[in-house]
């Protein structure tokens, strides 16, 4: 794309002029040409300088996650490569799934702003524009369809990393979806499969990051934090998108080549469900146990007061602290 090109080499030059002379001859194109790439990426919210005989100069960049912006900092094969990039849309996830079918392994679809996310058993999910990480990864792996639900074990383990890496913030898993911080909620994961019996068609992993999230619903303030919030500094999406997609790709290998035991071990690591009391909603109502283990399957093992040991499906269950969300 013209101007992407166009935006490269302002950015390889950065701090100095580039003349459009110089823009027509590299990208093979006309004055016209490169005057309508910088007028659009002004548009993008690109500070750009112009001046006469010098040429264009890039003096401040947009905080958004597309390709161009992420990419100098993505390091994998696949995963991230067909990047399909939002201001503005309804569902990553929806919008992932009408695409699936012909699009390659490995695609990801990236917003701005969803105006109807939503989260595990259909929960709302507010997506605030240009404050977080919206995203959904297609995948379709040979696998067993009992062994979808794996995925979103993968995605956990390599937010957990991501958050680590980026914003220098240690955080957990509640099983099976959420990521949390000091106790709140920054990040949850919805997997979708379509598929038969016997067969995997695609996958989708959802991921919704609060990252530079100011303030929340009253409702929310004792469940939901972002990671900004939480480190007390401005968080760079950029960095963060890349690096959520690198350690997705790192983790999604492993468990493709490896199985699930080396996940499962992360998965244990960076619980904080297990050895916990909790109670397990299921059909409207409430048995309260122990969270003791997760399996091969990526169950959670619960032992209830009865000594009866349950394998908890994260399809069938919402899994509660005694007291509080956590």
């Amino acid at each position: 794309m013209l101007k992407n090109d166009v935006l490269s080499i302002l950015k390889s030059n950065k701090g100095k002029y580039t003349s459009g002379q110089d823009l027509c001859y590299k990208l093979n194109v006309s004055r016209t040409a490169v005057w309508k790439c910088i007028n659009e990426l002004k548009s993008d919210g690109y500070i750009i300088d112009s001046k006469h005989k010098s040429g264009y100069i890039l003096m401040e960049e947009p905080d958004i996650i597309n390709y161009t912006e992420i990419s100098p900092n993505l390091k994998t094969d696949f995963i991230g490569r067909n990047y399909l990039y939002f201001d503005t849309i309804s569902s990553t996830n929806d919008y992932a799934k009408e695409i699936a079918s012909d699009s390659p392994d490995g695609t990801t679809i990236v917003a701005e702003e969803q105006t109807s996310g939503r989260g595990r058993m259909g929960r709302l999910w507010v997506s605030y524009k240009k404050q977080g990480i919206w995203m959904s990864i297609i995948l379709k792996p040979d696998i067993a369809p009992n062994d979808a639900v794996k995925l979103t074990q993968v995605a956990a383990v390599s937010l957990v990393d991501a958050i680590k890496e980026t914003a220098n913030l240690t955080s957990y898993i509640k099983w099976p979806n959420d990521i949390i911080v000091n106790g709140k909620k920054v990040c949850g994961i919805l997997t979708e499969m379509n598929g038969e019996l016997d067969k995997i068609n695609f996958i989708v992993v959802g991921i919704g990051v609060n990252v530079n999230v100011d303030s929340f619903p009253v409702d929310l303030q004792d469940k939901a934090t972002s990671l900004s919030i939480e480190a007390s500094k401005k968080i760079d999406r950029k960095l963060l998108t890349a690096s959520i997609l690198n350690n997705f790709e790192k983790y999604y290998r492993t468990f493709l080549d490896e199985g699930f035991l080396n996940i499962r071990n992360l998965c244990k690591e960076y619980s904080l469900t297990l050895e916990k009391d909790v109670k397990a909603i299921m059909n409207n109502k409430e048995y309260v146990g122990r969270a003791i283990d997760i399996d091969n399957d990526g169950n959670l093992i619960v032992m209830f007061k009865n000594g009866e040991k349950k394998a908890i499906t994260s399809g069938e269950v919402s899994i509660r602290g005694l007291t509080d969300y956590i």
